[in-house]
């Protein structure tokens, strides 16, 4: 049987794997298998969570010294628009209209257009990102860059310093490396209310037990790693209590012989006994952790050979870049708002950022850090009563959004281990800003599914709530959640004293500052002192 020692759960899931028929693929779908000729297919890879990680790397080269010069090729704007067909010839031709027009009704009229034309365009060139996509092509969807004069030369400039590789095992993508990852089945299509998996997909469907088993896997890691530690602590402090017994002075009428036992010493026997039990307990526990940690890997590893069985791969499925397609289209909706700036193209006319404000990758890390040294468990969850740092995948968009956004807070399938999705514009008037209003609907969005039906009566999200009806506001509680977060990093942290008192007691205890920074506060004002008071009440009651 394929099931073999499998894990009850996992094996109850997945049935007799022997009969079930594979799902027949659609006649109604296109052939897309000369899209990419017989070049090679790049599979991109992408960093494990390590539970170990506890911090971001530093960044020792945020641009190059010098740049490329792919953005003064004469040729860049032919080459992405070459071979991409009608979608190419008729943004061309509304890229026209729209420079050459005087009228500013019509110009509003052909933008608008453009911004459709823009996108159907962009799709045929992510279907192409698995290959080898030629340069122009991918700082297109990289930075939107799809005619370099229309930027100034400065920005050109600064342009072709950003950092092309990824060797900071991050999970932070632009648009052409987040395609190629959803295309070759690296990283799963982001969830939607629309897709439906088919029930008679095995494919799919063991690909859902092997996401459960990592999980599982990750967290047995965690609480082996976390167990070890503890024996490791209770022997050294056996040493130290076996290093005191140790120490004698001499007699005073007998120089060559040593004292008895002090009082203080002859209690350290009671707790070396109650060490003794502890390290017998802790053992116990260990060989417990290490047994299920074992299956836990067994599971994966078969259920890896499934997936493989099922055909399994580096194979290009063109449908998922289609669905992620349109879920990146609706994440930049979201970032950039009804009432934003949706002009999709890199343009001197709407681009203002400096070069430490574009949201590039190196960017994005150095400001993470900043923001996990004030707020330490922003990117925590907890799974069995242990906090687990878990960095998300993070979505680069070439838009002119204000507001990064969180699109699944974790996989449905793997609570555990699994990152979540956000995505934040590259291009904003504040990255800190955009920044900030990711984490915080992160945020938020983990403590709600943390809470589950509760997410109104208890936790981060129930104290919050009671406060917002109790004011009796209107709109959107999160919405409101996102701004006190960002007044909770930038304001609070600093002692300058911007939120409620109810809201502040709230953060102070679910969202807390980094104990550097409590500290600090602490010496600033009564208001922080009385709630650092409460820290150290809670922490001597059970209630903590």
């Amino acid at each position: 049987m394929f099931q073999g020692d499998l894990d009850p759960e996992i094996a109850a899931l997945l049935g007799d794997g022997g009969t079930s028929k594979p799902a027949s693929p659609s006649k109604n779908l296109p052939d897309y298998s000369s899209l990419f000729g017989d070049e090679e297919i790049e599979v991109l890879g992408t960093p494990d969570v390590d539970l170990t990680e506890g911090s971001f790397p530093s960044i020792t080269k945020s641009l190059e010294e010098k740049g490329h010069s792919f953005f003064e090729d004469p040729d860049y704007y032919k080459k992405t628009l070459s071979s991409e067909g009608e979608p190419a010839q008729r943004l061309h031709g509304i890229i026209q209209k729209y420079v050459n027009t005087k009228d500013p009704k019509d110009r509003g009229v052909y933008r608008q257009q453009m911004v459709t034309a823009y996108w159907d365009f962009l799709l045929g060139i992510a279907r192409k990102c698995p290959g080898k996509l030629p340069e122009a092509k991918k700082f297109l969807l990289r930075f939107g860059m799809l005619h370099p004069t229309f930027l100034s030369p400065e920005d050109r400039n600064l342009f072709s310093r950003v950092v092309v590789e990824n060797n900071l095992s991050q999970p932070i993508y632009y648009l052409d490396e987040w395609f190629k990852a959803v295309g070759t089945g690296v990283i799963k299509n982001s969830t939607t209310d629309e897709v439906r998996v088919a029930k008679n997909n095995e494919q799919v469907r063991v690909q859902q037990l092997l996401d459960k088993a990592i999980g599982k896997r990750d967290g047995s890691r965690n609480l082996l790693k976390a167990k070890n530690d503890e024996r490791a602590a209770l022997e050294a402090d056996l040493l130290d209590r076996v290093q005191a017994l140790s120490q004698h002075t001499p007699m005073t009428d007998f120089p060559d012989l040593f004292s008895v036992y002090t009082e203080d010493q002859r209690r350290v026997f009671s707790d070396i006994q109650e060490i003794l039990k502890n390290l017998v307990r802790v053992d116990r526990e260990l060989d417990s952790f290490l047994k299920d940690f074992s299956q836990a890997e067994a599971d994966v590893q078969t259920l890896r050979e499934k997936v493989q069985e099922s055909g399994g791969g580096a194979a290009v499925d063109i449908r998922a870049i289609d669905t992620e397609f349109e879920t990146i289209r609706q994440m930049a909706k979201l970032t950039i708002g009804r009432q934003g700036n949706h002009y999709p193209i890199l343009s001197r006319e709407y681009f203002r950022s400096g070069p430490n404000e574009i949201g590039t990758r190196e960017n994005i890390i150095t400001q993470f850090a900043w923001v996990e040294s004030i707020d330490p468990e922003a990117f925590c969850r907890s799974y069995k009563n242990k906090l687990n740092r878990i960095v998300p995948y993070v979505i680069l968009l070439p838009t002119y959004g204000d507001l990064g956004i969180c699109w699944e807070p974790f996989d449905r399938f793997n609570r555990a281990t699994s990152r979540g999705r956000i995505a934040i514009p590259m291009y904003p008037k504040s990255l800190p800003i955009a920044i900030l209003s990711a984490i915080a609907d992160l945020r938020w969005q983990v403590a709600k599914e943390k809470a589950s039906y509760y997410w109104m009566e208890e936790g981060l999200t129930g104290n919050y709530y009671q406060w917002f009806v109790a004011k009796k506001l209107k709109g959107d509680v999160k919405e409101y959640f996102i701004q006190d977060y960002i007044l909770w990093i930038t304001k609070e942290s600093d002692a300058v004293q911007r939120m409620e008192k109810e809201v502040r007691s709230i953060f102070w205890r679910f969202v807390p500052f980094s104990k550097a920074i409590k500290e600090k506060l602490k010496s600033r004002s009564y208001v922080y002192q009385d709630l650092y008071q409460r820290d150290v009440n809670r922490s001597m009651s059970d209630g903590y």
